[in-house]
């Protein structure tokens, strides 16, 4: 699975807004500035998000984006499916958009060889990126960077 450019860019937006939850809104440019993504597209993603039920917005001056779920309650895996559409390499084993495969020798068949090795990719990844919530993608993210900081800071004064 290769991940898209909307979806990076929406995770990694949704990363400032997880950090500002249950504070100010935040305005679309400062997260395209923080986040380094291009307005015309994070505005396509943001209202994309706020459709889904995920964000909410509101106009003015102290206006701005802000999640309205959660972030505890709000998974990578449903982030993804919202801005890209299903999880799964083929259509054949998708659980959210599942379609028959036309052109394939196997379609009438109980076991095909593709669709048996696709579902269990389906599975995997679905797995993976169901279980990590906005909330612990943003702490994951966090402890990192803290303990790089303190690792760069341990080791920028033993030459003193």
């Amino acid at each position: 699975m290769k991940l898209s450019r909307k979806s990076e860019y929406g995770l990694r937006a949704l990363i400032e807004l997880t950090k500002a939850y249950d504070r100010s809104p935040l305005r679309r440019s400062d997260i395209a500035e923080s986040q380094q993504i291009p307005v015309g597209f994070l505005e396509t993603i943001l209202l994309e998000l706020k459709r889904a039920g995920i964000l909410g917005s509101r106009p003015g001056v102290q206006g701005g984006y802000r999640l309205i779920k959660p972030p505890e309650d709000v998974s990578l895996g449903q982030v993804i499916r919202i801005l890209d559409g299903p999880l799964a390499p083929i259509a054949c084993v998708s659980q959210t958009a599942y379609q028959t495969c036309q052109d394939c020798p196997y379609s009438e068949d109980r076991e095909c060889p593709i669709q048996s090795v696709m579902f269990e990719v389906r599975n995997a990844v679905a797995n993976v990126l169901d279980r990590y919530t906005l909330r612990a993608f943003y702490d994951q993210g966090r402890n990192r960077r803290l303990r790089k900081s303190s690792k760069h800071r341990r080791g920028s004064t033993r030459g003193q």
